[in-house]
């Protein structure tokens, strides 16, 4: 390990340097909380960011920092990945949106069409939220069913229906065999509560009986194969089967959620894990950095967005649904996520998370890690955690959490607080070993603190 990550004396030279303190100061001024998204970490003033390049961030203050953000898991090729920019650079000289149609989308719906599995139609919508927004609603059109089932803490962008039980707490997620429908935001329409079925992730039981219970008024059941903010933690077998079987027997429809999952392989997570969807949302990685959503499924459920003859069953528009900008810089990110970059961030991420586990084994303190492929997440708990309740943070983890999140900033890191952490493909063998020296210093440099700290065991 490189000794300088050793010492409890590690300079905190990384926090917020007076140029983001002045920015955020302006900022103030005209946003409700000096942020324009409720997910901008601070520490307590953020970072702002003039410029990004590879794997790596300067901030403002002109300091550089490895990115394991990557907006959210969207940058898997990382910042200004020159196909992008020549891509972008072409078409802006062309036109940047326009209200016909261009080649362009017809090329990135047939690569996705080609690589995805159960992917037959494809419509394009501006972001991961409008996705599964009328994914939910082409279930309803094509069900005459109203009522959605989802998972406990599963995050899928803000639309009502799908935050229900998105920030459960102890003091409102129920009974463990029937969760409750916990409201997200104060004033939640008690009739959006009434149509949710909350669901436990890995609990093939509950999940068959629950869906089974509400059939005859069950359009669909939304799962993100691996939910990130419900742990990152692995399905089950039995459970992706038991979700399957419900379904089929109910003729609810499933819906899969790769909005952030598609990363984690060549065909995506469902296609790892055995999942098969009558429905996917797509978003993130397929716009290349650039605003985007999708669409995808069977041809007979995707006929709903038919106008070809008419009033479709349902309309779906959008002033920059498709837009070529987008379509140039997705198609151009996706075509160089071939097999081999794909096996380029497997190994990576197995370095990640193989050197953080050996470290924490080593030295017996009670933390995890959980993920796949590029994407890893360490949690405050001795074991394994199985699902969002067990994820669920004592207050001793969450500021363990914190500090750990601020002590990878001091060294030249971003790390996202309680979310995945993601890889990007200009990341180095080099790079994946500097984040598990980090780690490891952590650990050493706290020892103290993590062992005065009860966190959950």
């Amino acid at each position: 390990m490189n000794q300088d990550f050793a010492s409890s004396s590690v300079p905190r030279t990384r926090r917020a340097g007076q140029n983001s303190k002045d920015s955020f100061a302006r900022a103030r001024l005209v946003f409700p909380d000096g942020t324009s998204r409720v997910t901008i970490e601070r520490d307590p003033v953020p970072l702002y960011i003039q410029r990004g390049v590879g794997s790596y961030l300067f901030d403002v203050d002109g300091r550089r920092f490895l990115d394991l953000n990557g907006n959210f898991t969207t940058l898997i090729h990382g910042h200004a990945f020159a196909p992008v920019v020549e891509a972008l650079t072409h078409q802006l000289q062309r036109g940047s949106c326009f209200a016909n149609p261009t080649e362009s989308e017809i090329e990135l719906a047939e690569l996705l069409c080609g690589r995805i599995p159960r992917v037959d139609r494809v419509r394009f919508v501006n972001t991961g939220t409008e996705a599964v927004l009328f994914a939910i609603k082409a279930a309803r059109a094509f069900t005459g069913r109203s009522k959605i089932a989802k998972l406990e803490g599963a995050y899928h962008g803000a639309y009502d229906w799908v935050e229900v039980s998105q920030a459960a707490t102890p003091d409102n997620w129920g009974d463990p065999t029937a969760p409750a429908s916990a409201a997200f935001y104060r004033g939640m329409p008690a009739s959006v509560l009434d149509d949710v079925v909350v669901l436990r992730f890995n609990d093939a039981e509950g999940v068959h009986r629950s869906l089974s219970l509400h059939a005859h008024k069950l359009a669909a059941v939304i799962l993100d194969p691996m939910p990130s903010r419900g742990g990152l933690i692995a399905p089950k077998p039995e459970f992706i089967a038991a979700v399957q079987k419900a379904a089929r027997e109910s003729g609810i429809l499933v819906i899969a959620d790769e909005v952030l999952n598609l990363r984690q392989s060549f065909r995506g997570a469902s296609a790892r894990y055995g999942l098969v969807p009558d429905l996917v949302t797509m978003g993130k990685i397929i716009g290349g950095g650039l605003p985007i959503g999708a669409i995808g499924g069977r041809e007979d459920v995707m006929k709903v967005f038919d106008a070809s003859v008419g009033r479709p069953q349902l309309p779906q528009g959008g002033t920059f649904s498709a837009n070529p900008l987008s379509m140039m810089a997705g198609l151009a990110a996706m075509r160089h996520l071939d097999h081999a970059a794909f096996a380029h961030l497997e190994v990576l991420g197995n370095i990640v998370r193989n050197g953080i586990g050996r470290a924490i084994s080593n030295r017996g303190v009670p933390l995890c890690v959980t993920g796949a492929t590029s994407l890893f997440r360490i949690h405050p708990m001795a074991q394994t955690p199985k699902d969002y309740r067990e994820v669920y943070p004592v207050p001793a983890g969450a500021t363990l959490m914190k500090r750990l999140t601020r002590f990878f900033a001091e060294n030249g890191i971003i790390l996202p607080h309680g979310a995945a952490a993601s890889l990007s493909t200009p990341m180095t063998r080099a790079d994946a070993e500097f984040i598990v020296d980090v780690f490891t210093g952590f650990l050493d440099s706290h020892r103290d603190t993590l062992d005065a700290i009860e966190v959950r065991t």
